[in-house]
């Protein structure tokens, strides 16, 4: 039987009419009913895209040059804009990508479950370049070009993207990508290093190579002598996440940190840790938390999914008693050592299952006056279910996915809370990630 073959794409551009904005970015646009998803266009424009592939309901598009354009655009603050798949608004403006995201939110309330907060709150915004502490470029060399390649995947496909510096990214380490690219090419490993994890401090930045081999000692020594040069912490992943070991400098503090200046707090991390990305956010995002749950002297406060303790110790500073609680336990063993670090002894981390029946652990016999959850994108489903077993007054949710937020306020709603207050912030500007945060209260408070 032979194959069947792929229509052919139209080969000329197309005009588009770009009607509004889908949840990744895209503009939309329709021909004779069908969508059409156009890149780098945005409502109220009018674009001629060409065809990045078509289907039996929608087709994809790029957009190749805009007709009539939006108030809203911009020109993008990197020539990489275009293709890089790291960012994908940067011609949109910030107040417009705000707008943008919380019309999101609000959408996906309305829809997933079907309620709204009694009041918007202000968005939370920071600087928006430089932002970015945490990342993983991609690395791979391309014998046509007898070249490596170090960035982002392009939009939409595989392939990376070749840029020379990063505009979003801390520029510890978004302003040495060149000489990074030209330290892999000189390797003896340069075809078997397919990544490279960078991570920032306050104090210090770090890049962790990914080698799949063992490297020569001249590697070796190249990769400390870049590290002296960009002053950078070097390490070394030749297999496993816990197989990262630290080359450069081989003396001092293996951990980064970053500081909470208002609640007195220095908090340390292994770089291949879970940490916020952008700490500007990160610091305004632990006030409101710690301001909206209202905390008396000798209150207890539950924080789930805790971390290393990054809203754990803040809350400390101002309860009687706060039990943080968390699946990873390394984790659990970071935020100890946070607590420690910072004197406080009103504080425990516990390591539990938390999409399982936790209410009869013996850290939650007790109950709780507050509340915070901070989960990953899949949401708290669960833990919504069993929260009402506390009788919290009061809890905070942090949300990085729009989706589950509003779907687990639909549960926490049914189940007695109100849904007093929620807003967005703009964790990572120049891109569609919604992060917002909602307070809920018990009806009968």
């Amino acid at each position: 039987m032979s194959r069947r073959r792929r229509k052919a794409l139209p080969s000329e551009p197309v005009r588009c009419v770009v009607e509004t904005l889908s949840h990744d970015g895209r503009g939309i646009a329709r021909d004779n009913g069908k969508a059409q998803f156009v890149d780098g266009a945005l409502p109220g424009e009018t674009v001629m895209a060409k065809f990045i592939s078509t289907r039996s309901k929608f087709d994809e598009l790029r957009a190749v040059e805009v007709l009539e354009a939006d108030d809203a655009r911009i020109t993008p603050p990197c020539n990489f804009a275009d293709l890089c798949g790291g960012c994908s608004l940067q011609h949109m403006s910030g107040d417009a990508q705000i707008r943008f995201k919380e019309d999101t939110l609000r959408e996906h309330f309305a829809h997933f479950g079907g309620i709204e907060p009694e009041e918007w709150v202000a968005p939370m915004r920071s600087p928006a370049l430089g932002y970015r502490r945490k990342a993983r470029l991609g690395v791979k060399y391309v014998p046509a070009r007898e070249s490596v390649l170090v960035g982002f995947r392009e939009k939409r496909n595989s392939f990376l993207t070749d840029i020379d510096r990063c505009v979003v990214l801390d520029p510890r380490i978004g302003d040495r990508i060149t000489p990074l690219r030209e330290l892999l090419h000189g390797m003896d490993a340069y075809r078997r290093i397919p990544q490279v994890e960078v991570a920032c401090g306050d104090d210090s930045a770090a890049m962790i190579f990914r080698n799949m081999d063992p490297l020569s000692d001249s590697d070796r020594q190249g990769l400390i002598d870049f590290g002296q040069a960009h002053e950078l912490h070097i390490y070394l992943q030749p297999k496993g996440p816990d197989t990262v070991h630290r080359i450069w400098p081989e003396s001092g503090e293996e951990r980064l940190s970053y500081g909470m200046e208002e609640f007195d707090l220095t908090m340390k991390f292994h770089p291949m840790d879970f940490t916020q990305v952008n700490v500007d956010i990160n610091r305004n995002m632990v006030h409101r938390a710690v301001e909206w749950l209202d905390i008396q002297p000798g209150e207890r406060v539950l924080d789930l999914f805790c971390g290393l303790g990054n809203f754990t110790l803040p809350l400390a500073r101002r309860a009687g008693q706060v039990v943080g609680v968390e699946g990873d336990d390394a984790m659990v063993v970071r935020g100890r050592e946070n607590a420690e670090l910072n004197g406080l002894s009103n504080v425990a981390f516990h390591g539990a299952d938390l999409h399982a029946d936790f209410t009869a652990q013996p850290w939650a016999a007790e109950g709780f006056d507050k509340i915070l959850i901070d989960p990953p994108r899949s949401g708290a489903q669960e833990v919504c279910e069993y929260l009402t077993a506390f009788g919290a007054k009061r809890i905070v949710y942090v949300s990085c996915n729009p989706a589950t937020l509003a779907r687990d306020a639909g549960v926490m709603v049914r189940n007695g809370y109100r849904l007093v207050r929620a807003g967005v912030m703009d964790m990572f500007p120049h891109t569609t990630h919604v992060e917002s945060m909602a307070m809920f209260e018990r009806v009968d408070n």
